[in-house]
């Protein structure tokens, strides 16, 4: 487990953050992340630890000790997991206002474009280990 460099957490409740993280785990390739949710005693607990806001509305990544929130979080991810996914890097040059003005709005719908699960988001008995 040392090389666990990459901490990302996310909703449980939500279908869509539940999508996204299983299509990192099916290419993180070189085994570097691991998850949890906001919603979990670890996730409040990373929250405490890194203080951040625990009503924040967001996918966290904490890279190295350092913490990643909105759409630097989810570009930093895309670079991280290689491939033709790193070219959405370069979008990281717009400014973070603007980003994350989309990232919100996303956000704010995505239960209701996407839904809400009546329980958190639990992992296959395979993809355990991917989960703190």
């Amino acid at each position: 487990m040392n090389n666990i460099n990459y901490i990302i957490l996310f909703d449980g409740e939500c279908n869509f953050c539940s999508f996204w993280v299983k299509y990192v785990i099916r290419r993180d390739k070189k085994d570097v992340f691991r998850f949890t949710s906001l919603q979990s005693e670890k996730g409040k607990v990373l929250l405490n630890k890194y203080e951040v806001d625990s009503a924040l509305d967001s996918v966290v990544l904490i890279e190295n000790d350092k913490v990643y929130i909105k759409s630097t979080a989810a570009f930093r991810i895309l670079r991280l997991l290689g491939g033709f996914r790193s070219i959405f890097y370069g979008l990281i040059i717009i400014p973070a206002f603007i980003r994350n003005f989309f990232y919100d709005v996303m956000a704010k719908y995505r239960y209701k474009i996407f839904g809400k699960s009546d329980c958190e988001f639990v992992p296959t008995q395979n993809r355990k280990n991917k989960f703190l």
